[in-house]
């Protein structure tokens, strides 16, 4: 089964992730959802980094609020696809951590999706992973099709 990790900064970040686990699961998909903190837990970060693929993950979605470095920070220890959210956790409503997340340096790309974007994040994942597992592509199909 294609799998995914969610890594999110903080507990309370697990609330704008919670609705697209049904979803993730409509999909096909499997899923872990990991707090890490890129400044709180930076050795921790680094080793979700550099093992993610050991432990069969094949897409990350990041989701990151304020200063958002948790994206850019897992990118730069995987050649795993990362996808970051942009959360509203500041008096900016989300444009800091947009910025934060767009503006990696050349070399780490992190695709980046709209502020608080979790179900397009889902999505992206998904279609990715479509490239590689045939049911995950049908499925996808099938959600869009609903969406007509």
């Amino acid at each position: 089964m294609p799998s995914l990790g969610i890594l999110i900064g903080s507990e309370s970040d697990r609330a704008f992730f919670e609705p697209i686990f049904p979803l993730l699961d409509s999909l096909g998909i499997s899923y872990e959802l990991k707090v890490i903190s890129a400044h709180r837990h930076p050795e921790e970060t680094r080793e979700y980094g550099m093992s993610a693929r050991d432990h069969g993950v094949e897409v990350i979605i990041a989701g990151a609020g304020m200063a958002a470095h948790l994206p850019g920070v897992i990118a730069s220890w995987t050649t795993i696809p990362v996808i970051g959210v942009p959360l509203p956790r500041s008096e900016f409503s989300g444009i800091d951590s947009l910025l934060s997340i767009v503006q990696m340096p050349p070399g780490v790309p992190v695709a980046c999706v709209a502020i608080g974007g979790v179900k397009n994040a889902a999505l992206l994942a998904a279609r990715i992973l479509g490239l590689k597992y045939e049911e995950v592509r049908k499925a996808c199909e099938k959600y869009k099709g609903e969406l007509r």
